[in-house]
């Protein structure tokens, strides 16, 4: 995973979608990674072992050991994985609420600047504002 964009945003999406897919049905590493594919990601099983490792490491995912030496280990979301799943789906609904679709992206850009006057950037805490 060499881009950056792919290391500090992509890799939060995949893990939202492990989690939702673990809920809905369980999952494993080879039908994540044809999943992801799906909706245009591509990640390797170098990548998406460890992410499910990990997840199975922090208790929000659960794998069930498989019956046959070569069949998968599926992995299913656990009452942690849950409560985050949880979250994460206020978050995403507060975060599109503000940021929108693409469709109302591309109408603000195309409407221009003067559409709606430019909001005040936040002063952080201990921080002075420059004026020029």
């Amino acid at each position: 995973m060499r881009d950056p964009v792919e290391r500090e945003f992509l890799l939060g999406f995949w893990k939202i979608h492990i989690l939702h897919h673990a809920e809905k049905h369980g999952v494993y590493g080879q039908w994540m990674i044809e999943e992801l594919r799906h909706h245009g990601y591509h990640v390797s099983p170098g990548t998406i072992y460890p992410i499910l490792n990990r997840m199975a490491q922090h208790g929000w995912i659960r794998a069930t050991e498989p019956e046959r030496s070569k069949a998968a280990r599926v992995y299913r979301l656990t009452a942690r994985g849950a409560e985050v799943l949880r979250r994460i789906r206020e978050s995403l609904g507060e975060l599109s609420g503000e940021v929108g679709s693409i469709r109302s992206a591309r109408r603000a850009s195309q409407a221009g600047a003067t559409a709606r006057p430019a909001r005040k950037k936040p002063v952080l805490p201990g921080r002075t504002v420059s004026r020029r």
